[in-house]
């Protein structure tokens, strides 16, 4: 692949054909490490924003096979903002019709219980409506990256495969690495100015620059396997995104097993959870197929088998996501199990913070200060991203106890206890109302819109803070999102009107760029922001909204959820978080906008 890098060699050594050849050396800006969903992102915006970057990726190609699928409303919006979101959907299932989670013995067998989900339920689906313009979707990873992969050809970026870092080291000037081509064998040399490890959970970045993680590794070890068989027959009745098997005899975190939805109702991921103290699990095609059969519940159901992999579940994250000149990312930074659906939208959300404070750093127009904003921002939601995936999945412990099952028991003790549940026998109404409570539990796994929208960034040096708390949570955080404005919060998503078009608040500003909103008696504000503009070389377009303004508030939403004054002012960043409000007009408007983008970028802090 030609590569826009400047390149160099050590033209010193001698031109004895018994001297080995000099190593070449690429220089770039950005060396990304990775070419999974956060390196693929962060390639594109790179690339978007004119910024020299190199990716390498020790892989063939993307991802072989569907791992993360769940694709948030948060994450929609930023493809939404990339331009990517309309592609997605021809490989994606929107999530409000695989709107279940079904708990059952096995996919024919007795169902225990079921709940709505992903915003499917009555009782969500405004929720989860007011809160962006986007849909939750369904997204194979394997079609994903294929997805990102054409569109960061398209932007021209410099990615390898087959390309591994073998070294990596850094001074105070340049992160230097050694890759080998995984194919020829031959070495060459990197000179980047910033380095970004997206190498996923074994990360030689992290290994090699000495970050450090708090948490546990090895909690516990899981098979997945990529299936093809129809169960349209069984499940259309009651689509989900995920089956739980529950049977006697074990009490799994994950029971017996799941079969994930990867395309309705053909294809599937099955994980199933082992203990190596019991022996390694049967990795061959015939034993996937007959343990298949066994959740199924045909003995000979048609399966096919496209993929098969062993993992284990981790509970870390990186103390600090940077080191000198180099970063980490996605699940090089935080490592957790798939519960929740969180770690590749987070991953897709750490590139997104990352980008433009890249651009703007390389470019002069910010100081690198602005880049310790990083860690401070996304490390906490790592940390919080990782701690509710790991109890979601002790939550879901509490299933198998809750029916009756347990390790070593028969099948017919198992059955009864769960007949028992299901009967007028002394303490069996007690025990439904405990199943329900568990279940119940099951909401802070697949309906966490707090958690999924509701990002705050508390102490960051790229956030202009106006001394006000951010508002106290009415209702529970983790299931709930409540927007605001005070900075450090996401901008809030609104329906407005212009020029005869709906469009989101999140619509209105330019991708990549900064963004001034203001309402009826903004003109100051707007006067303000082009001296601003030139003043830092950053530019800074200013939007109205309001009643009757450009974009117009037809449905009175913005108003209700600005919490500024129509002569009130919100600078938001190209990520689309609010970097300072102005409740009111202050007596010097540029003066005020001035300090806060100098504040934002770093330059008040010298």
């Amino acid at each position: 692949m030609a590569s826009n890098q400047s390149k160099e060699s050590d033209s010193s050594l001698s031109n004895d054909p018994t001297t080995p050849a000099p190593m070449e050396t690429i220089e770039t800006d950005v060396l990304i490490v990775g070419a999974g969903v956060t390196g693929l992102t962060l390639s594109i915006l790179l690339a978007d924003y004119g910024v020299k970057a190199l990716t390498v990726a020790k892989h063939s190609g993307t991802a072989p096979s569907p791992r993360a699928h769940i694709t948030n409303q948060r994450t929609v919006e930023v493809f939404r903002d990339m331009g990517i979101e309309e592609a997605l959907y021809p490989v994606s299932t929107p999530l409000t019709s695989l709107g279940n989670c079904v708990m059952a013995t096995s996919m024919t067998g007795r169902e225990v219980a079921r709940y709505s989900c992903y915003g499917a339920g009555a009782g969500q689906l405004s929720d989860f409506a007011k809160a962006s313009p986007c849909e939750m979707i369904n997204t194979p990873q394997n079609e994903l990256e294929e997805l990102l992969l054409a569109r960061a050809h398209q932007e021209k970026a410099d990615i390898r495969f087959n390309n591994e870092v073998v070294h990596i080291e850094q001074d105070d000037k340049w992160v230097l690495a050694t890759v080998q081509d995984r194919v020829t064998g031959v070495e060459y040399k990197v000179r980047a100015k910033y380095a970004y490890g997206a190498d996923g959970g074994r990360s030689i970045t992290a290994e090699k620059l000495g970050f450090k993680f708090n948490g546990d590794a090895a909690l516990m070890n899981m098979m997945t396997c990529w299936l093809e068989v129809d169960l349209t027959k069984y499940t259309a009745h009651r689509p989900a995104c995920m089956y739980w098997m529950l049977r006697p005899g074990n009490a799994f975190w994950v029971g017996s097993g799941t079969f994930i939805t990867v395309k309705p109702f053909t294809e599937w991921l099955m994980n199933r959870q082992y203990d190596p103290a019991d022996g390694e699990p049967d990795m061959s095609e015939a034993g996937v197929i007959a343990y298949a059969r066994s959740l199924i519940g045909i003995p000979d159901a048609d399966v096919r088998v496209k993929d098969i992999s062993k993992w284990q579940v981790n509970k870390m994250v990186a103390e600090d996501y940077r080191c000198g000149r180099v970063f980490l990312g996605g699940d090089a930074a935080h490592r957790h199990p798939p519960a929740s659906g969180l770690g590749s939208n987070t991953c897709v959300q750490d590139a997104y913070n990352i980008a433009w404070k890249f651009a703007l750093v390389l470019s002069g127009r910010a100081h690198y200060n602005l880049l310790d904003s990083y860690g401070q921002e996304r490390q906490p939601v790592g940390k919080q991203i990782v701690d509710s995936a790991i109890q979601a999945l002790y939550n879901m412990t509490r299933l198998p106890e809750v029916l009756g099952f347990r390790p070593g028991q028969s099948q017919e003790e198992g059955y009864k206890a769960l007949e028992d549940l299901a009967s007028d026998e002394p303490g069996a109404e007690e025990r439904r109302a405990e199943l329900d409570e568990v279940v119940n539990l099951q909401n802070r796994r697949s309906n966490a819109l707090g958690v999924q929208l509701g990002q705050r960034y508390s102490g960051s040096c790229a956030v202009a803070y106006d001394g006000t708390p951010f508002p106290d949570y009415q209702r529970d955080s983790t299931l709930y999102y409540e927007p605001t404005t005070h900075p450090g919060a996401c901008l809030p998503h609104a329906w407005v009107e212009h020029e005869g078009r709906r469009l989101s608040t999140l619509d209105v500003l330019k991708y990549g760029s900064f963004g001034l909103i203001v309402g009826i008696g903004g003109g100051p504000f707007e006067r303000a922001a082009e001296v601003v503009s030139k003043e830092v070389g950053v530019e800074i377009p200013v939007y109205a909204i309001g009643y009757r303004c450009p974009y117009d508030d037809v449905l009175r939403e913005w108003s209700a959820r600005s919490e500024i004054s129509d002569r009130g002012a919100l600078l938001v960043r190209p990520d689309r978080f609010i970097a300072w409000r102005s409740f009111s007009r202050p007596s010097h408007p540029t003066g005020a906008l001035l300090s806060a983008v100098r504040h934002v970028l770093g330059f008040d802090m010298l």
